[in-house]
């Protein structure tokens, strides 16, 4: 929950904005403003405060205990110009809560965090617990001192400047081992725990096997991702509880998917009580990975029978590849997720013209793979390859990297080996129809014109199917210096079904600074006007030109009952 403070009738404006903007998220504090901060100091995992800063400053002084825990804290100036993240950066997530606050009520986020100032991603905010000397660590990265990655698990991070050697060290292990002095320990979410129970098990005897196994084997419980069992264990009160206190899910599989997966240590005893010869086993390596520790049973101190058993399995990192579409070009219509997934990356793939529109938001450290055009098969087959050697991928593509772009391509590369996420961008499709208006205010489809990956006989056959449905047309890539008679005979075909006076709309370089448009008609529309920049959109037999605007009516029956 968010406390909300204000003390001025300006910051209590700018504080309900925040309140109806977020009403599940807020919780407004009236009153003497000294009683309302330590209200919601006690109370709130985050404080929004409509005040000057030395004022909360002078507030939260005797309040403020540890920064692990404490609240992360933003204040907003009275005139609503910063949104400042004051405390708690990180660990408190002020930092990001500032970027949401400015973004809202248009105020400027003011972050003063050394990693972030710099565009380090910060060791405290990679979402994996941690040990050790963060400061030191991260002092050392911001100095551009060696800092060296031992990795014994493959796991996917953002991109760090490491080195091959270094007097500091990030250390990625789900081993049970404590931190050196220049060192920190990042506990990637590496272990499964496959757990069978008895009817009615205590929460403690799970949780006492686990941590008994855990130990004996060298292995971290920071590193333990999830507890895993069969389905009919779902609502098993100890096993329940036990993840809860862990702070991992409880995973289920049906019994089916249990016997299928071979295991050495089978059993009768579950195979007659659930229906699979192994729980414990086979629920840890049901999603694949190294059998670390064999199944085995609690001991009980009153010498009663074994209710819980468990094995560990040490699951591979699992690589990343996000594919990002970075819209038409112009830095606004970037959306915020992409953005995201740029910083996010260790590796970035693309064309080089794409790369260096983005260039400048990628962090210190990332690794750029750029190519020229013509090779989009070798851009998805590496970014795919990066990606299973347990790296972070972002690849990208103009506008939609869905439409005409790089997702289809990587996409028939990746199996399941690997995570992946489409990130939608605005399209040159999209971007066009709002520089001419509303030409896709009904049913519409987008063609591509190039024949090189398309036989054309297959390409002709989709312009006409169009004609005859008398759907708006958008035509993609419809022009080039090798191509040149394309777009004509395309045009050709939708003049067989449509009035030479058809609108038709012409932009070169949509929502970029040399942005170009012009309404024409299906008659009157040059070819060799239109480029590879240019996308063209042809209106349908209701299509109008109003006001020098493309407008393709819905088609409403209000709209005609008030004719």
């Amino acid at each position: 929950m968010i406390g909300l403070i204000s003390a001025t009738s300006a910051g209590a404006a700018a504080r309900d904005r925040l309140a109806a903007a977020w009403p599940d998220r807020t919780r407004v504090y009236e009153g003497p403003v000294g009683e309302s901060v330590r209200a919601a100091f006690a109370e709130c995992e985050q404080l929004v405060c409509f005040l000057a800063t030395g004022a909360v400053v002078r507030l939260l002084a005797p309040l403020l205990g540890d920064k692990t825990a404490d609240p992360g804290v933003v204040c907003v100036d009275e005139g609503g110009r910063f949104a400042v993240s004051l405390v708690g950066g990180h660990g408190g997530g002020a930092n990001e809560l500032a970027r949401e606050v400015g973004g809202l009520l248009g105020a400027e986020p003011v972050v003063t965090t050394a990693t972030d100032a710099v565009g380090l991603a910060a060791l405290d905010t990679l979402g994996l617990p941690y040990e050790g000397a963060v400061a030191a660590v991260s002092r050392a990265l911001l100095d551009g001192e060696p800092v060296a990655l031992a990795a014994e698990v493959a796991w996917p991070l953002p991109p760090l400047p490491f080195s091959a050697e270094g007097a500091y060290t990030v250390r990625l292990t789900d081993r049970a081992v404590e931190p050196a002095e220049r060192e920190v320990l990042l506990r990637p979410p590496s272990l499964v725990v496959g757990v069978g129970a008895s009817r009615g098990a205590p929460a403690e005897e799970v949780l006492g096997l686990i941590g008994e196994a855990l130990r004996e084997a060298g292995l971290s419980a920071g590193s333990v991702a999830e507890l895993a069992t069969v389905d009919a264990k779902a609502e098993e009160p100890g096993l329940v509880a036990a993840a809860g206190r862990l702070g991992v899910p409880l995973v289920t599989y049906s019994a089916e998917e249990l016997a299928a997966v071979e295991v050495p240590n089978p059993s009768d005893a579950p195979l007659a009580a659930v229906g699979t010869p192994s729980v414990a086993e086979a629920a840890a390596l049901a999603a694949g990975g190294e059998l670390l520790v064999p199944k085995r049973k609690s001991e009980r101190a009153d010498g009663r029978p074994a209710m819980v058993t468990c094995a560990v399995v040490r699951r591979p990192g699992r690589g990343r590849l996000a594919v990002v579409g970075l819209g038409p070009g112009a830095r606004d219509l970037l959306t915020p997720r992409a953005a995201a997934e740029l910083r996010r990356a260790s590796v970035l793939v693309g064309l080089d013209q794409y790369v260096d529109q983005i260039r400048d938001l990628l962090r210190p450290g990332t690794r750029v793979l750029e190519s020229g055009l013509g090779a989009e098969e070798e851009r998805a087959r590496t970014a795919v390859a990066e990606a299973r050697r347990g790296h972070a991928v972002a690849l990208i593509g103009s506008g939609d990297a869905g439409v005409y772009a790089m997702a289809s391509p990587a996409l028939a590369e990746a199996s399941d080996d690997i995570d992946v996420v489409g990130v939608p961008g605005v399209t040159a499709a999209l971007a066009a129809g709002a520089v001419l208006g509303a030409p896709l205010g009904h049913d519409h489809v987008s063609i591509s014109l190039s024949d090189l990956h398309t036989p054309w006989e297959v390409i002709e056959r989709r312009v006409r199917a169009a004609a005859e449905a008398d759907l708006v047309v958008t035509f993609y890539n419809p022009r080039s210096r090798g191509r040149d008679w394309q777009l004509p005979k395309a045009l050709g075909i939708l003049a067989g079904h449509r009035d030479p006076a058809t609108p038709v709309g012409v932009v070169r370089n949509a929502s970029r600074p040399d942005e170009s448009s012009r309404v024409t008609t299906l008659a009157g529309l040059d070819p060799a006007t239109v480029d590879m920049m240019t996308v063209v959109t042809v209106g349908n037999t209701a299509t109008r030109t109003v006001a020098g605007r493309m407008v393709t009516p819905r088609g409403y029956r209000w709209q005609e009952s008030a004719r």
